[in-house]
């Protein structure tokens, strides 16, 4: 499974991030994540520990760290 997917208007990438557990943590990560320029969608799965992301181009994964970070969970890297 690839984690980064390119169509002809966005790019969909899957994270994994450690450390959440519920609806919260999936919201928090989703909103510190949807601040990111480009940013159009975010879906957190507390189960998984997946965050798939749609954006216009491909996002910086320092600034996905730090929003990741500022959530208060940590960016294991990509799915």
């Amino acid at each position: 499974m690839t984690a980064q997917t390119d169509t002809s208007d966005t790019v969909t990438t899957v994270y994994k991030v450690s450390g959440m557990s519920c609806g919260h943590c999936e919201g928090s990560v989703s909103a510190e994540i949807s601040a990111l320029p480009g940013v159009s969608s975010v879906k957190a799965v507390a189960s998984t520990g997946e965050v798939t992301v749609v954006s216009a181009s491909p996002l910086d994964e320092e600034a996905v760290r730090a929003a990741v970070d500022e959530a208060g969970f940590e960016l294991a890297g990509r799915a």
